[in-house]
């Protein structure tokens, strides 16, 4: 596996420990829709809640939470909407950027909630 995929992975489990530490209770994890992915599906007491993880070594190409553009929001809401159709589910759901920092120690964590809304 090539070493950004070793970092992505790495900034995913932390991210998912983070979440069950706070009583997030993790569904799925990488759930893919034809090429699109969730990285983590959750859920709280009120939410479903779709995760989507940026981690990166360093901040010097910006902060990693801006590489969820336009573009990448528009695949996460077509598969959540397959997710949400295929589970039946009915719990309100909103979209989380959690930003990973490694190998700082500990890990700078920066979780967005509500970081997005899907449009028509």
């Amino acid at each position: 596996m090539a070493e950004h995929n070793d970092l992505g992975k790495e900034g995913e489990d932390l991210v998912a420990q983070f979440l069950a530490d706070k009583g997030f209770r993790i569904l799925n994890r990488n759930w893919r829709y034809g090429k699109d992915e969730l990285d983590i599906v959750a859920e709280t007491d009120t939410h479903l809640v779709f995760v989507e993880v940026k981690t990166r070594s360093n901040i010097i190409f910006g902060e990693p939470e801006e590489a969820v553009t336009k573009k990448k929001q528009r695949f996460l809401i077509r598969a959540a909407n397959a997710y949400i159709e295929k589970n039946n589910c009915t719990k309100e759901a909103r979209f989380d950027i959690i930003s990973v920092i490694l190998p700082s120690h500990p890990p700078h964590i920066n979780h967005i909630q509500d970081a997005f809304y899907p449009t028509l």
